[in-house]
């Protein structure tokens, strides 16, 4: 495709109809008027983050300025490649070319550059990873940034501590937020990998869900969330992956058993985080601090590798729902109230 051809494509547009009122709407778009970049990629489908319904809700410290396309996760086929030709250390890949099933999850992607919930989308090669062989674009969206991020956390844990060896030998792996785009994926993946997983959420519906993905346990949520004055309290979980931060967090750093590591992706509860050093220099603890967005393409991609073989977890299509165009603007209102269990996948075609 020349690269001054014009388009003409739909997009869920976000604008500010009057003084911090935001609305969205199904536009028709112009690829001229993309922002530059080295890869024009057609969208087939996208998913939905909560950053996504912060940006749809006119959150100014996810996106600046509107009117805007969100969505931080598109998967789609390459229409046309710059001019320059996109090398292996800029795209993670040798094989991103025209017709590529290509995958794009974070960087500035639905945040202020126009995102996934736009039929097209330009982007700069650093941010493309090739969609495995065995990975179909519906299949990597159930994943999207959630999935990343998940697989960010166990792989750092396995990478600090957590045996893959031991597996359900050493003690429980427990998940937080367990009903969530990041948690569910996690609890799958690591249930996948053989690990006893305890899944934290305050869902109830969820728990039989969580448990046919391969939770040995489901806990409540206040479990985790309740003031505990004590520095330290006994040593519970042989790892954990943790989406709330503030009390929680806090608690699962007092609960850690010895050596043990929490991967910290979120903060659902609070940014803040009120401890002690004691579980870090009397029980060797690690605080492991995860980011999937800005994460280099070549990490992306080995993970991408990973969440298409060994890691592909079982059960995967019951956490997610497809919706379309007509149907994101109340998707989107879910996300942001936290009532989402499991993963949207927005089908652009």
């Amino acid at each position: 495709m020349s690269t001054n051809k014009s388009i003409k494509f739909r997009a869920f547009e976000v604008s500010e109809a009057a003084d911090k009122i935001f609305t969205g709407k199904i536009v028709e778009k112009d690829t001229a008027a993309l922002p530059a970049g080295d890869v024009f990629i057609r969208v087939e489908y996208s998913s939905l983050n909560y950053k996504d319904a912060l940006s749809a809700s006119g959150s100014k410290g996810v996106t600046k300025n509107y009117p805007h396309t969100p969505g931080i996760d598109a998967a789609g086929t390459v229409a046309w490649v710059g001019k320059q030709p996109v090398s292996e250390q800029e795209s993670g890949s040798s094989k991103i070319s025209v017709g590529s099933k290509v995958l794009v999850t974070g960087h500035d992607l639905g945040m202020n550059t126009d995102g996934g919930f736009g039929q097209y989308i330009r982007v700069p090669a650093a941010w493309v990873a090739p969609c495995p062989k065995n990975l179909d674009l519906h299949t990597a969206m159930l994943f999207g940034t959630a999935g990343q991020t998940a697989a960010m956390c166990i792989d750092k844990l396995l990478r600090f501590g957590l045996d893959s060896g031991l597996k359900k030998e050493q003690g429980p792996v427990l998940v937080s937020g367990a009903s969530g785009g990041v948690g569910i994926l996690a609890v799958a993946i690591l249930a996948k990998l053989g690990f006893q997983v305890t899944a934290s959420t305050g869902k109830p519906a969820a728990h039989s869900l969580l448990k046919k993905l391969g939770a040995s346990e489901v806990i409540d949520r206040k479990e985790l969330s309740a003031s505990e004055p004590r520095p330290m309290v006994k040593g519970r979980w042989a790892a954990a992956i943790d989406v709330a931060g503030g009390e929680t967090l806090a608690n699962i750093i007092k609960s850690l058993r010895y050596g043990a590591s929490v991967a910290a992706c979120g903060l659902v509860d609070s940014p803040k985080l009120e401890t002690t050093v004691f579980p870090f220099i009397l029980r060797g603890v690690n605080l492991l601090g995860i980011d999937s967005a800005e994460a280099p393409i070549r990490y992306k991609t080995q993970l991408w590798e990973k969440l298409s073989s060994e890691w592909m977890p079982a059960h995967l299509a019951d956490i997610g729902q497809e919706i379309t165009f007509v149907e994101l603007p109340s998707a989107l209102d879910t996300v942001l109230r936290g009532g989402a269990t499991g993963r949207y996948v927005l089908n652009l075609q």
